[in-house]
């Protein structure tokens, strides 16, 4: 099982809102069964470190390229993604590997 993390930087001032569009969005390709339950975090500047950033994360059982044969992307997540694109200034995804039971190592 991986952890997907989606982190934008967005426009400032704009964080809030471009969590908001973020979580518009997970919601669609949720309710699509495009993912599984998601969290999207955000500081605008109300808390310390860094700032204008959005962070959306969930799980995937594996790691599939979304152009695959086959694969329906619901277009209202696609048509709120450009929404949000207005006041990002840039993103990137991290992958990360989830330490489950079955992959624990005997130390």
């Amino acid at each position: 099982m991986y952890l997907v993390r989606r982190i934008f930087n967005t426009k400032r001032g704009e964080a809030r809102r471009v969590a908001s569009l973020v979580h518009k969005q997970a919601q669609a390709y949720h309710d699509a069964g495009h993912r599984s339950e998601f969290k999207v975090y955000f500081n605008g500047g109300t808390v310390p470190g860094d700032t204008n950033v959005v962070v959306l994360e969930w799980t995937e059982e594996a790691l599939m390229s979304p152009m695959r044969a086959g694969n329906d992307l619901p277009q209202e997540a696609l048509t709120i993604g450009r929404q949000a694109l207005e006041f990002v200034e840039s993103s990137r995804i991290e992958f990360m590997e989830l330490l489950t039971p079955d992959k624990m190592m005997d130390v």
